[in-house]
């Protein structure tokens, strides 16, 4: 594996999202809603680095079978009632943004006050829709990349960095 982003870049870009958040909500409080299973690593350290008063729930997506997208499945069984809440959506990472989008209109259907998107990486030039998410710590190129909540067939999410996966860690992985 090639080493994209370290454990030093990775704190220093969820502690200047953290920033640019505590900025914009201020004291005001806040409904984080985390993508499953991918965004697990970047909300524990986020939401350690926000000031205001939180509370925090879930929705599960997956779309991913290895290195290739599939269909969008979407849970929100674990969600928290958000009607009239102010919601940060997390995800780990927007590359053609359709999952973000698809789980974006469904949170809206929910009725909260206001709904803004954080995203640990937004892999550049893979986009297929026409917005962007409110706070973005990296833009990446287009590699498959595992490491800090992101996997491959499940593996890898506990490594503290971002890594690029080469043909060989694929081939291991698979074995």
């Amino acid at each position: 594996m090639k080493i994209l982003l370290d454990e030093k870049a990775l704190n220093d870009g969820v502690q200047e999202m953290a920033r640019q958040i505590n900025e914009t909500y201020g004291n005001q409080p806040l409904t984080i809603v985390g993508v499953l299973t991918g965004s697990v690593v970047l909300m524990a350290d986020l939401i350690r680095k926000l000031k205001m008063p939180l509370r925090v729930g879930v929705v599960q997506t997956s779309s991913y079978k290895g290195t290739e997208r599939g269909t969008l499945t979407i849970n929100a069984e674990m969600m928290l009632d958000i009607t009239g809440q102010d919601v940060l959506l997390i995800d780990d990472i927007f590359d053609t943004g359709n999952t973000l989008q698809e789980v974006t209109q469904r949170i809206k259907d929910l009725g909260p006050s206001s709904l803004r998107s954080a995203v640990l990486l937004l892999k550049t030039g893979c986009q297929q829709v026409d917005w962007r998410p409110d706070f973005i710590a990296f833009d990446i190129p287009d590699e498959f990349v595992v490491g800090y909540g992101l996997d491959y067939n499940d593996v890898y999410r506990n490594l503290p960095y971002l890594a690029v996966l080469e043909p060989a860690d694929i081939a291991t992985t698979d074995a």
